[in-house]
């Protein structure tokens, strides 16, 4: 008896302890400066979104927060450096998409972002669209699909480059809807987009953040959309799973990660900061301005996410046999 009783004593304490040790992590977090690694150069959507955090994060805690640009390797690099980073909550990775797509494509992944990252929260998501130059004789979707089965190889598609959402999802389509097109990989968006607004590529895949500031010039057509919802940005276009196609909802996203073992009460502090900040008015209409939807969800939440986004893309990358070095 005297031995279940200091057992249950025991147990008491320790449950007792545990609020105490959450809040207490809490207070002492941050205890030093704050890097934001980005694994992509400055400018671009990933980049602006970490700057709008850090910024109002250290204006609300104090301290340094810095954004340290660590472009190369698909985003390798940067992903690297942070899941070797000490897991104390001081190193955080601004991630896209692409971090659960690389391991199914590469032959070597240096890390495993399932389990050397933990996921902190979703900051923004965008759906793609299909989209084909004004001109085109596709006036929308289901006429694209007959005009391409219609002269096997005379359409093509393009992408962002080898292994990008663009390509997975132009392979997608092409294993669905049984078309021969071919794949035309550009180096980025920006050469992309200068093409289909020139003719040279019959489509593509844009992000809504990359198709954005060219709706007004009516240079483009937008037939379709990923996604598990419409598009505010484009309401009026149908989604894939509409037209009768599946695995198209996963959106891509932007999210913050920490290292493995980073205590829970650290990311559960930085989550909801970030989370504060994103409903902010003015923070909220920059972002939709990008053509983005900010999110600002819970650390399981967003975990819930990666994980099944990693096991959707894995199975159509595999389907699709498509890899990169």
């Amino acid at each position: 008896m005297n031995s279940l009783n200091t057992s249950r004593r025991t147990f008491v304490a320790a449950a007792a302890a545990l609020p105490f040790g959450f809040a207490s992590a809490q207070a002492s977090y941050p205890s030093g400066p704050i890097r934001i690694v980005v694994p992509y150069p400055a400018g671009g959507a990933t980049d602006v979104l970490a700057r709008l955090i850090a910024q109002d994060v250290q204006t609300a805690w104090g301290g340094s927060v810095i954004v340290d640009n660590r472009p190369g390797a698909s985003g390798t690099i940067g992903g690297q450096l942070v899941t070797k980073a000490p897991a104390d909550g001081h190193t955080v990775l601004m991630g896209i998409t692409a971090l659960v797509q690389l391991p199914a494509m590469m032959a070597k992944m240096p890390f495993d972002p399932l389990k050397d990252l933990v996921p902190v929260i979703e900051v923004a998501r965008s759906n793609s669209f299909l989209v084909v130059p004004a001109d085109s004789l596709a006036s929308n979707f289901r006429q694209f699909v007959a005009l391409t089965k219609a002269s096997p190889r005379r359409y093509s598609y393009g992408s962002y480059g080898n292994g990008t959402s663009a390509h997975i999802q132009g392979e997608l389509l092409k294993m669905q809807a049984g078309l021969d097109i071919q794949h035309i990989p550009y180096k980025g968006a920006a050469p992309l987009i200068v093409d289909l607004l020139g003719g040279q590529v019959t489509a593509g895949f844009v992000d809504a953040a990359t198709l954005a500031p060219h709706l007004k010039t009516g240079k483009l057509r937008v037939l379709a959309a990923t996604g598990a919802q419409r598009s505010r940005l484009l309401p009026d276009v149908p989604t894939f799973a509409e037209l009768g196609f599946k695995d198209f909802e996963p959106y891509g996203w932007f999210g913050m990660f920490m290292p493995a073992g980073t205590p829970p009460a650290v990311v559960a502090k930085f989550s909801d900061e970030t989370a504060r900040i994103l409903k902010l008015p003015q923070h909220k209409a920059r972002i939709e301005a990008l053509g983005l939807t900010p999110v600002g969800n819970k650390p399981q939440e967003f975990a819930r996410t990666v994980k099944g986004d990693s096991a959707l893309y894995a199975k159509i990358i595999k389907a699709a046999h498509i890899t990169i070095e």
